[in-house]
């Protein structure tokens, strides 16, 4: 009973929220928490920190909120600064990056924000707060409500279709006393209706020590006690091979990264890996591969199912363990170095105000990001036009086309004729009907470095 609530749920939540569209008709971004436990001697927060000032004009971020983490049980004022030194640095670099979408000024309200808008340092500094002071489950309830989690819930409480995302970077005992004041002061139902707000990516499983059980986290907590209700991403696989893969190639990173602006100037040296936490935000980057309601759809920010966790007890969409696991890692090695080049590039922004732009991806005339939906056609050879697709740099289009078989329900072959060029052909098989198979257009230019973009086409025969 619970799968077919909860996805039945998360189907029409995703149709609500999933890149709406402002007044005006243009994309609105899609929000996003960061919960981080950044600190000095694990220097991979600051990185991504720094990764997601390159993309501000692509996330609408809610709260940038400091919390404990696995290697840090308490909060520190003096950590906080790491924040404000990453915030600072955009600052400096906001003239820059504004030229990338040709912004002159900020609005006057900074909310409901559309892809393209580099929000003002101020607006930063305004949503960023201290979490929960301390680790771990046992201080859950009164006596722990903090800046950040009484911000989660009035944020939650916002008159906005789009998900609320929680991206849990360091311990995300913050959102757990969120969801405890919520549960303690209001009925059910409007429980039910927050959970279903909240959308949640963590990063492992860090409100505890790394050596420590899992029943004394605040995670297990939200994870045995709301499974039906909240959507609980459990990663352990791309923060480890973004760390992993980021190591090996760091040179990439000294080269293209570090000295590009004053973004790059504060972006710190690997101590144990680079850039474990970019993955929670990876997974939401509104590039047209995926929808983030679904997990199992394969993001930047990996693959994940449904399924028993690490600690035995509770359930939630992991990668932990096989098959999923090495399903994720072999679409993170097929994306790394677009990912790698999407950052290279702003960061080129970041220092001389010039550099590579996206492909813009067309598919039958429609140039949004939701998933592109063929119903029927059973049978049928299906074209699709990505012909009219566009580069704003004017640089050349190169087409690839192709099946993410794990993300879908066929299991069959499914036939492409054309896939690389602009219009190919799907041959959708005649035993097909009522399952659904997705077919990924990837649209990359010939620019310098050279970037991509995406459209998923699902067919429900």
């Amino acid at each position: 009973m619970y799968r077919i609530l909860s996805l039945s749920f998360f189907a029409f939540l995703s149709l609500t929220g999933f890149a709406q569209q402002s007044k005006n008709g243009q994309t609105l971004k899609p929000r996003i928490v960061v919960l981080t436990d950044v600190s000095t001697w694990e220097t991979d927060d600051s990185e991504s920190l720094v990764r997601l000032m390159a993309h501000a004009d692509l996330f609408e971020i809610e709260a940038l909120i400091f919390t404990t983490g696995w290697s840090l049980d308490k909060t520190r004022e003096d950590f906080m600064g790491l924040i404000h030194a990453a915030i600072d640095a955009y600052e400096k670099d906001l003239p820059n990056l504004q030229k990338r979408s040709n912004q002159q000024q900020f609005n006057a309200v900074e909310s409901r924000q559309t892809i393209g808008y580099w929000p003002s340092p101020d607006y930063l500094r305004s949503v960023t707060m201290f979490g929960s002071e301390n680790r771990g489950l046992e201080f859950l309830g009164e006596g722990n409500e903090s800046a950040g989690s009484d911000f989660i819930i009035q944020l939650a409480d916002q008159k906005d279709d789009r998900p609320l995302w929680i991206t849990i970077w360091g311990g995300g005992n913050t959102l757990a006393q969120a969801i405890w004041d919520v549960k303690q002061n209001r009925s059910e139902a409007e429980l039910k209706k927050f959970l279903h707000k909240i959308p949640t990516y963590a990063i492992t499983d860090q409100d505890r020590d790394q050596k420590t059980p899992y029943d004394i986290s605040s995670h297990y907590w939200m994870r045995k006690e709301f499974a039906e209700d909240l959507l609980f991403i459990w990663d352990e696989s791309a923060w480890i091979f973004q760390n992993g893969t980021g190591k090996r190639n760091w040179e990439a990173y000294v080269e293209h990264i570090q000295g590009h602006g004053a973004l790059g100037a504060v972006y710190p040296k690997y101590k144990y890996g680079v850039e474990g936490d970019t993955p929670a935000f990876l997974h939401l980057m509104p590039n047209g591969l995926n929808d983030p309601m679904f997990p199992n759809q394969v993001s930047w920010g990996g693959y994940s199912v449904f399924q028993l966790t690490e600690d035995k007890v509770t359930s939630s969409y992991s990668n932990f363990n096989s098959p999923a696991a090495d399903i994720s890692r072999k679409y993170l090695e097929h994306f790394y170095p677009a990912t790698f080049n999407n950052f290279a590039a702003r960061m080129d922004w970041a220092k001389e105000g010039k550099g590579n732009r996206n492909p813009l991806v067309s598919i039958n005339g429609d140039k949004g990001i939701s998933p592109f939906i063929i119903e029927g056609k059973a049978g049928e050879k299906i074209k699709l036009d990505a012909s009219k697709s566009n580069d704003p740099d004017k640089d050349g289009l190169n087409y690839k086309w192709w099946v993410i078989p794990e993300a879908g329900t066929y299991t069959g072959n499914i036939e492409i004729a054309d896939s690389e060029s602009g219009i190919a052909t799907v041959h959708v098989p005649s035993d097909a009907v009522g399952k659904e198979f997705h077919v990924i257009c990837e649209v990359s230019d010939d620019g310098i470095p050279n970037l991509t973009s995406y459209r998923r086409v699902i067919f429900k025969p």
